[in-house]
């Protein structure tokens, strides 16, 4: 067991030290190219993108999408976990416990973690922006527009991630708290939490400056089945998404259909090569993993030791047409221990036939953004015949023998909202898609969890600001998370 103890190094005045225990499995510290004590001036643009690589990489760590033995992917598989599609077995040690329970704290580890890697990235991003880079456009004006884009799109993206956790509402417009929004690489500034509404102008305002510099670049960057990098139509995904969240609905349709044309649906055939990595159809951008980077499940089943630490719930798989719906046995399977059938999760098994966990994490797919335009185009008057043509065609592409139906109204609504948890099983959805719509739990299949139901008023939907935090930043002391006082 290697002992790790990481600075949080979030620019956000935290003055602390975490010591986080890890088997060999996890990946912690992933070292940025660039830190700002290391670096202040940057010579060159190939330096530049050495930092954005740097951010890049940041990704892969434990409380963003890695998953370790102690920790768990805050960005993949967790809100599964939160949410009623995982259960915890009798095999999980209880590592996540305080998150699938509800019961987190303001000094809970991993809560802190997870402010942590989201701000370490977002410092990394802040690096390439805030160097002056803008000296090179005369010489490289196209190769600056490719630099900064991808920046400007990491840090609205991992501000706006920080806001589906921390942000006390999801309302475009709303007054409640939100996130601090970190734009410069100084250590000795302490923002304060900006409102919701703040943190969405300031995330918006990131990726629609991404979308426009991306559309004039010097070169593409993501070239056939390479899907590792965050190109304009990335960018676009990414407005969709937060736009659904914002219910601008206008918007969120418009990205996604965006999107759809230039990513059509993955085939029946290659849909369940896409978890094998022996497909990029419909992926828009994915995570990359190699060998010694970790993994983004090893929480779920980890072949390694035949251990099941949280299985599909069996509600969940009795929504499927088991038959002649081809994500069933893309997404689940069965394994024996100790002549005991378990049922598992296939999802992120490994590439080809190999059972390590090792997969490249995918966070936008063309199936998101049907789904997508359909709730959008379902929540605008006049188009819902659009959104149940959307329902009808992300089906037909899932399902053998599939005959469209006839819905409006709210049951169009109900049943794009099971269509997203059936689609987006262990993609790191559950938990937000229940926080933006009915804010109720009600899991029929527990497991071990102790808790099962929570209630639209817990406060448990908004996460805790990190005590080290509070006791560090005199900005953000007066505002913790209401009900973690």
């Amino acid at each position: 067991m290697n002992l790790h103890i990481t600075r949080f190094l979030i620019g956000l005045g935290l003055g602390l030290s975490l010591v986080l225990a890890t088997s060999c499995d996890d990946i912690i510290d992933v070292e940025p190219v660039y830190e700002k004590e290391k670096v202040t001036v940057f010579k060159n643009l190939n330096e530049f993108e050495y930092a954005l690589t740097g951010a890049y990489a940041l990704f892969r760590q434990t409380g963003y999408y890695g998953n370790g033995s102690a920790t768990t992917g805050a960005f993949s598989v967790l809100p599964d976990m939160m949410g009623t599609n995982l259960v915890e077995t009798n095999e999980e040690l209880g590592n996540y416990i305080t998150q699938t329970d509800w019961v987190y704290v303001a000094d809970d580890s991993d809560i802190a973690l997870t402010w942590q890697a989201a701000y370490y990235i977002i410092n990394q991003a802040n690096q390439v922006l805030s160097n002056n880079i803008e000296q090179f456009k005369t010489a490289d004006e196209k190769r600056v527009n490719l630099l900064r884009g991808q920046a400007l799109a990491i840090r609205g993206l991992v501000h706006f991630d920080l806001l589906r956790y921390w942000g006390v509402s999801y309302e475009r417009n709303s007054t409640a708290l939100g996130i601090p929004y970190k734009t410069t690489t100084n250590q000795e500034e302490m923002p304060s939490r900006l409102s919701v509404k703040e943190s969405y102008d300031k995330i918006l305002a990131d990726l629609k400056e991404a979308e426009i510099l991306l559309g004039d670049v010097d070169k593409a960057i993501n070239i056939g089945s390479n899907k590792s990098y965050i190109d304009q139509l990335a960018v676009k995904a990414m407005l969709a998404r937060v736009s659904l969240y914002a219910r601008n609905y206008e918007e969120a349709e418009a990205y996604a259909t965006a999107v759809i044309h230039a990513y059509p649906l993955a085939s029946k055939a290659d849909f369940p090569e896409i978890w094998k990595d022996a497909s990029a159809s419909e992926v828009i951008w994915s995570v990359a993993y190699s060998a010694g980077q970790g993994s983004p499940s090893n929480s779920l089943y980890y072949a390694a030791n035949n251990r099941n630490g949280y299985r599909p719930s069996a509600t969940l798989e009795a929504m499927y047409d088991k038959a002649n719906d081809i994500r069933f046995d893309a997404y689940f399977g069965s394994a024996e221990r100790a002549g005991t059938e378990r049922r598992i999760v296939n999802k992120h098994m490994g590439r080809g036939t190999a059972k390590d966990n090792l997969v490249n994490w995918k966070v936008f797919r063309t199936g998101e953004m049907y789904l997508i335009r359909a709730e959008a185009r379902a929540m605008q008057a006049g188009r819902e015949s659009l959104g149940l043509e959307d329902l009808n065609t992300l089906r037909t592409a899932r399902i053998n023998n599939y005959a469209p139906v006839a819905l409006s109204g709210q049951d169009l609504i109900d049943a794009i909202a099971v269509e997203r948890q059936k689609e987006l099983f262990a993609e790191g959805h559950q938990w937000f898609d229940l926080k933006r719509t009915t804010r109720i739990i009600s899991r029929t299949d527990c497991g071990s969890a102790s808790q099962c139901t929570l209630e639209p008023d817990s406060r448990a939907w908004a996460w805790p600001v990190p005590q080290g935090e509070i006791i560090a930043n005199m900005n953000i002391r007066s505002q913790q998370t209401p009900g973690y006082n």
